[in-house]
């Protein structure tokens, strides 16, 4: 379990970002030395709520599938300095991660270590919670930012996943995965809805 609860580090994250905004490697060195979980969660804080900034699901996105893969091989971190120096703007970051403080603060209080164990083990299920890290950052990558919650559900499955492997909570590592599944189903919604409208536009032009 960490030293310090996560919703502290952010708090005092936003209380010291920079004026103007702050790049990911910067942000990567503000975490400290909690771990590439830390990071994991404190990037998807950002979309847990329904509202959208242009081009941050796929840099932090880009950010946790690369935490993911280091940690599946066992390697350290590497992120390209084109994603590594990209900036984001402080007056779009700030106020998002006040408003996902709340929601933070809430899982914390109701993750507990030592649930479901064999979730939290070693081995094959260590390598499993690896590949869904990287699944979750996949499905935020997936190009429907502008449509509501496409990044808040994977974003809610990346959170409870970092958080149920940094608290060895293997309830909250269960939701990770069922939160993972939903936005496989939702996704699959949006193409098959959009599918079948723009099938039913075609007749209708071509009758």
């Amino acid at each position: 379990m960490t030293e310090e609860p996560i919703s502290r580090k952010l708090r005092n994250l936003i209380r010291y970002l920079p004026p103007t905004g702050i790049t990911l490697s910067e942000l990567i060195h503000r975490v400290g030395n909690d771990g590439l979980l830390m990071l994991t969660a404190l990037l998807t804080l950002v979309f847990l709520i329904p509202i959208s900034i242009p081009g941050v699901s796929t840099v932090f996105g880009a950010a946790i599938l690369l935490i993911g893969v280091s940690r599946l091989f066992g390697r350290e971190l590497w992120i390209p300095g084109k994603l590594r120096d990209r900036t984001i703007a402080t007056k779009k970051l700030r106020p998002v991660l006040r408003k996902a403080l709340y929601s933070l603060q809430k899982i914390e209080r109701v993750s507990k270590p030592n649930r479901i164990r064999w979730l939290v083990a070693g081995g094959v299920m260590a390598r499993l919670n690896d590949l869904s890290l990287i699944l979750g950052a996949v499905l935020l990558m997936m190009p429907f930012g502008l449509i509501p919650f496409s990044n808040t559900f994977p974003a809610v499955a990346l959170l409870f996943l970092a958080i149920g492997l940094l608290q060895r909570d293997g309830l909250c590592v269960l939701l990770g995965y069922i939160s993972n599944l939903v936005t496989i189903v939702y996704f699959a919604v949006l193409i098959g809805g959009g599918g079948m409208a723009a099938r039913a536009l075609f007749e209708r032009m071509s009758g």
